[in-house]
């Protein structure tokens, strides 16, 4: 079976598993382990890019060619460096074939020369991430997003989910699953692929205006991880409130912060500015005016309004806090404070937002 196997997609399988060790050996990950065949993507790997004979044939459609597969068709959707295109420096060095749940696509990897950005001129900025407003700025503007998926959409997956559950209670412990529950399971997959490209694409448009605009991106380390972690419980000290959390979790899944992060990172680091992480505690009960830290500022989820006699600053409670995260991000930048510190400090002075 390996002599079948062509040997650059078996070389890549080693690189990846490789990789998956050492991340685990530097704590990014844990462990590899085997994942089963209906709990992983399929996909097809072809590392070198001479052996792609990528043929442009019309505006719309273009032609590769798979090992072991024959010649491919697919949508020509982005200007690739091919034939006479192609130099050392800029050039398709590779391929990935990837089934998703609305069929196969295909994602090259290509090698070019950037020039060395210059330093972004903009101005700063401090991101709080939530739930009611996904994006709030230190500035006082917020990046909003409908529902992924249409009113008829979601009645359409909700009834598909009932029909799935009638579906499998109706199946015998050990039976194989009938054609018809497989494909009502495909129609579910099919509307959750939608609602995630839908948010993948605000997503990257959104943090695209963002890196443009300004320099530095103040946002907070937060443990997502910890954050979605179920409220279940174990026998002996079960959970309270355990439904509301499973709500709370999926939102915040929904909204995935750690990719939103992830997108301004490299493109800040595109167009010379840069992202910079800060701690979390009490960047929504400080006060951005006066640095104070008063018990019942937060009067309700969205305002806040200081209680400190001498301040009385009011504005919305995203917003304070993307002003913290702004003032903290600042501190790390210059070097005049220690991020360590703001965990236990009670107050804490604020600075004001410069250019990078």
């Amino acid at each position: 079976m390996l002599g079948v196997l062509p040997a650059q997609a078996a070389q890549a399988v080693l690189k990846a598993y490789f990789q998956a060790w050492k991340n685990c050996w530097e704590g990014r990950a844990q462990a590899p382990a085997f994942k089963g065949r209906f709990r992983s993507r399929m996909a097809v790997d072809i590392p070198q890019g001479r052996d792609l004979q990528i043929v442009r044939l019309n505006r719309r459609w273009g032609r590769m060619w798979v090992p072991k597969i024959g010649h491919v068709l697919f949508r020509w959707t982005r200007d690739l460096p091919v034939g006479r295109r192609a130099d050392k420096g800029n050039r398709v060095s590779g391929a990935r074939l990837v089934r998703e749940a609305d069929g196969w696509y295909v994602v090259f990897r290509v090698q070019r020369e950037v020039p060395e950005p210059g330093m972004h001129a903009g101005p700063t900025v401090g991101i709080d991430r939530g739930i009611v407003k996904p994006l709030a700025l230190s500035d006082g503007t917020f990046r909003e997003h409908g529902p992924w998926l249409t009113e008829g959409e979601t009645k359409r997956l909700r009834r598909l989910e009932k029909t799935r559950e009638r579906k499998r209670r109706a199946r015998k412990s050990g039976e194989r699953n009938s054609r018809r529950l497989t494909r009502t399971c495909d129609q579910i997959v099919r509307l959750r692929a939608t609602a995630k490209r839908r948010a993948i694409d605000w997503q990257h448009k959104t943090t695209t205006g963002v890196a443009e605009t300004f320099s530095r991106i103040g946002v907070e380390d937060l443990a997502i991880a910890r954050m979605v972690k179920s409220a279940r419980g174990t026998v002996e000290a079960p959970g309270r409130c355990v439904r509301q959390k499973a709500g709370l979790n999926r939102a915040i899944s929904g909204e995935a912060w750690g990719r939103t992060v992830t997108m301004l990172e490299y493109k800040a680091a595109e167009r010379g500015g840069s992202v910079v992480r800060v701690p979390a505690p009490n960047t929504s009960r400080r006060c951005s005016a006066c640095g104070c830290v008063t018990p019942g500022s937060r009067e309700t989820q969205a305002r806040f309004v200081c209680k400190n006699p001498g301040c009385g600053f009011e504005a919305n409670a995203d917003t304070n806090a993307g002003r913290n995260i702004d003032h903290a991000a600042g501190q790390a930048v210059s070097g005049r404070g220690d991020l360590r510190s703001t965990r236990s400090a009670k107050r804490q002075p604020p600075t004001r937002p410069r250019a990078a």
